[in-house]
């Protein structure tokens, strides 16, 4: 079941997905729809003035909306939600931040089986081979708006109510099921899709999609943001490529969708969350038992659900955790044009009452291209940061191999150097980083799936060492960090992997860089073949033995070191 596309589409999506995966689009708060699609009850008169990003917002005087939201005029929900509340993990919760407040139920219309097939720039592997269906569902309600009960303060305790703006949408979830319900282990990740490139991208799938398959979770991804749908109303982000957002790509089959603008996007995504949980007729999971929910997303998109987890969850609670991937510094404003401009505060750090567990996963990249140093924060009973050591924004994995990986190639373990990763669209001036961002994220998601399960919290990880002013890595002697999560890619090491560095065109300033160590210097580290793998393998099990890299994934690791020309 593989999606059949023109060859100069697929490459269209490709090249514009490398966008959303490098997180060109910031956190998504300076895009404006042209207009407003909505009909929306008038604003509130008292408005919270509007501070610079890098102080917290003022105290703001708007009250909680005490309208209900308004009729969709396509399709209104058919029901009002009776319960959000999700089970809160075995791990000792905190007292709930916030009242809860009833999240209105959705009207879902499908699977929707033509004309075309469903558009994601995701892995194009045969998912009937792996045990795998696909399907798509159009989703559709009132979205509400939120505004801020009080100052927006760095420590993300964000208290917020439901604003008296609400708007009709439509939009797409594509739902990655087992096909065999024996195959389900009860959880659901479900994605906010990445739009920074124009399209909705699905970069944890495509880095993660082979734990998540041989684990047998559910994947749901959500076209929660305008771009993705509506596009961007002009040139895209790459001259000379089409439209890919959903109507761009297919009036067809995508014409009769409507997205209000991104003040609504949190919203739709409680929405969605309620779709799932609580299906007031079609059942996106046709049958599957779920038990847990798991929200995740990665660069812009992480950035939006950093606000939905300090200003949203403490409200819907109906996600049971939190992945957050490669966050920038700050997070996505709360409301924006052409709606009421409510910016949060940097730095914003994850609020520490939660009742569900975070996990925020960053790479050498998001701590000091992006600006994420400043946000860092100590881990608690229910919050933990992993900052992996020897990795980019994105790489070899996320940008040329996780497309057709399916778990079983050892060659996805290679330290290679690629400088374009797509010819003639996207060249670097330095080979990007091939470091192992892909192996920790699928223990990230094994993990927090265990914590949410078991109430057993994934292991506290030490801080990559940054020093000096302006802040810098501290290298170790072969040029790779010190500190941060260790893995065979930098203790036995056959490169120099690093987050930083990299020239080109723009976005290349993410993707980092590699560079492989001569003869000379590998004859330093390693007396022969066998002292590389004895190396590879010792580095491998201490990975596993902390937990930060999974048993499946190690043995390609050593399969690969052991069939490698390294000293030989």
């Amino acid at each position: 079941m593989r999606a059949r596309f023109p060859r100069e589409i697929w490459i269209a999506a490709v090249v514009a997905g490398l966008l959303a995966l490098a997180g060109c689009g910031g956190d998504g708060s300076n895009f404006r729809p042209p207009t407003e699609a909505a009909t929306s009850t008038p604003k509130p008169t008292a408005t919270p003035t509007t501070a610079p990003s890098n102080t917290v917002a003022p105290t703001s005087t708007v009250p909680a909306a005490t309208a209900t939201p308004t009729a969709s005029s396509s399709a209104p929900p058919t029901a009002t939600a009776t319960s959000t509340q999700s089970t809160a993990p075995s791990a000792t919760p905190t007292a709930s931040p916030t009242a809860t407040q009833a999240v209105p139920d959705p009207t879902l219309e499908g699977p929707i089986t033509g004309p075309g097939n469903p558009f994601v720039q995701g892995t194009n592997i045969d998912l009937a081979e792996v045990g795998y269906s696909r399907q798509e569902y159009f989703i559709s309600g009132t979205a509400r708006s939120f505004v801020n009960l009080g100052e927006l303060g760095s420590d993300g305790a964000w208290g917020v109510a439901t604003g008296t703006v609400s708007a009709s949408y439509k939009t797409r979830i594509i739902v990655y099921r087992p096909i065999d319900v024996q195959q389900f282990n009860g959880s659901v990740v479900v994605e906010w899709l990445n739009v920074s490139g124009g399209l909705d991208t699905a970069p944890d799938w495509i880095s993660a999609h082979t734990e998540f398959i041989r684990a047998g979770y559910a994947w749901v991804g959500v076209s929660a943001q305008f771009v993705g749908v509506e596009g961007r109303g002009g040139p895209g982000p790459i001259p000379g490529l089409p439209d890919l957002s959903l109507k761009g790509f297919s009036q067809a089959r995508y014409g009769t969708l409507s997205h209000p603008g991104d003040t609504f996007s949190y919203d739709m995504f409680s929405q969605v969350g309620q779709a799932i949980r609580h299906p007031a007729g079609i059942d996106p999971l046709s049958g599957l038992p779920l038990e847990r929910l798991i929200a995740a997303g990665e660069s812009q998109s992480a950035f939006r659900l950093t606000t939905y987890v300090n200003a949203i969850h403490p409200l819907a609670r109906l996600y049971d955790g939190f992945l957050i991937h490669s966050r920038g510094g700050s997070s996505a404003a709360l409301s924006q044009a052409p709606q009421q401009d409510i910016p949060v505060p940097s730095p914003a750090r994850i609020r520490t009452d939660l009742d569900v567990p975070v996990l925020t996963f960053q790479t050498e990249t998001d701590l000091l291209i992006l600006n994420y140093l400043p946000d860092r924060q100590e881990d608690g009973p229910l919050f933990r940061l992993w900052e992996v050591a020897g990795t980019a924004h994105a790489d070899t994995y996320t940008l040329r191999f996780g497309f057709t990986d399916k778990g079983d190639d050892p060659d996805v373990a290679a330290v290679t150097e690629i400088s374009a990763p797509v010819p003639t669209f996207v060249v670097c001036d330095s080979p990007i980083n091939a470091g192992p961002q892909h192996w920790v994220l699928k223990a990230a998601f094994a993990a927090l799936d265990r914590w949410i399960r078991d109430g057993e919290a994934p292991p506290m990880a030490p801080r990559l060492e940054v020093a000096g002013s302006p802040p810098a890595f501290v290298l170790d002697d072969v040029g790779n960090v010190r500190g941060g999560i260790r893995t065979p890619y930098v203790d036995a090491p056959i490169a120099k992997l690093s987050g930083l560095g990299q020239t080109g065109s723009g976005f290349c300033r993410i993707f980092g860089t590699t560079a492989l160590f001569d003869d000379a210097t590998l004859a330093t580290l390693y007396a022969d073949h066998d002292a590389y793998v004895a190396a590879v393998n010792a580095a491998t099990d201490s990975a596993v033995e902390a937990g930060f890299i999974l048993p499946p994934d190690a043995q390609l690791i050593k399969t690969q070191a052991a069939e490698s020309d390294i000293r030989n």
